[in-house]
């Protein structure tokens, strides 16, 4: 079976459905709140876990009442957590807003949480198929693709806004990093930009990044850049419920899918249905689709 570690941020939900979400300062009415697990690399790897994949995450957990509760909430899908608990350290939380139409709002405190990589059992990088690692926690990032590298195995990049010296510190040593549409903005200095006009920016991030650089865009779609040439990839469509911590479980699912030997394309195609159905599932960890399903899907799309 297929082996992936994920590297990056864990983060505890606190996640409030709302009819809209807010464009300027007013009060609003939750419908609902629930207290899930989060954060890209955890989103990931539980997602990765889901379709079948033995994964570790590689991330640090608060020593406080929520990073008990992400390790055991980690553990039940099956993802293993070996990080140890440092007094006095906290756990990143977000407060999350989704509206009745999918999209969602976030608010996050990072915690306190120790940066050492020491603790990192690098020399199980070996006996894995791929790793993953978002930009949250770099000197962990860094040490996991070194790690990585000298073994030849696949490096995934998820590129995200929020850090892009970060973004670009990371760039050099893995060999596939998706972005974000707001995060390859952000990255390349280019302000907004709109789907049909990512090949720029795209092809910037390329000189710094040695293999495929991409994109995920949505309902639009993503788009690779593969030795030098474009490629769109449609989005599988779907009725969303919930947006939030689709673009995690399309990195979870695109590393997995290397980790099994699916060609770059492939695998972005595997990762979409895998994202358009956590969409449509709902809010959560659980709502991240099983193999079975995604396999149903993917065959009866038309790509």
């Amino acid at each position: 079976m297929p082996a992936l570690i994920c590297l990056g941020i864990a983060v505890r939900d606190l996640v409030f459905r709302v009819p809209v979400l807010p464009t300027g300062p007013q009060k609003l009415t939750a419908s609902s709140l629930s207290r899930r697990g989060g954060g890209m690399a955890a989103t990931a790897a539980v997602a990765a876990a889901r379709l079948g994949g033995t994964v570790a995450f590689w991330g640090r957990l608060g020593d406080d009442a929520e990073g008990r509760e992400l390790r055991r909430e980690l553990q039940s899908h099956g993802v293993s957590a070996p990080a140890p608990s440092i007094p006095g350290t906290q756990t990143p939380t977000a407060a999350v807003l989704v509206a009745d139409h999918g999209e969602r709002l976030l608010a996050v405190f990072r915690g306190y949480l120790d940066d050492s990589p020491d603790w990192l059992p690098l020399a199980e990088v070996a006996a894995v198929q791929a790793v993953l690692a978002d930009f949250r926690w770099p000197r962990g990032a860094l040490a996991l693709y070194a790690a990585a590298q000298a073994q030849r195995i696949p490096r995934v990049l998820d590129a995200d806004v929020g850090d892009p010296q970060g973004v670009h510190g990371l760039l050099p040593c893995v060999d596939h990093a998706i972005f974000s549409q707001a995060g390859l903005a952000q990255a390349a200095g280019a302000g907004a930009i709109e789907s049909a006009d990512v090949e720029p920016a795209l092809r910037r991030m390329r000189e710094r990044c040695p293999g495929v650089v991409a994109v995920t865009l949505g309902e639009q779609g993503s788009v690779f850049l593969i030795d030098g040439v474009i490629h769109r990839v449609a989005a599988v469509r779907v009725d969303a419920r919930d947006t939030n911590g689709a673009g995690d479980v399309f990195h979870g699912a695109y590393a997995l899918a290397l980790a099994q030997g699916f060609s770059v394309l492939d695998a972005a195609r595997f990762a979409s249905t895998a994202a358009a159905l956590k969409c449509h599932n709902g809010t959560g960890w659980a709502a991240a689709p099983d193999l079975a399903s995604v396999l149903q899907l993917l065959k009866a799309t038309q790509w």
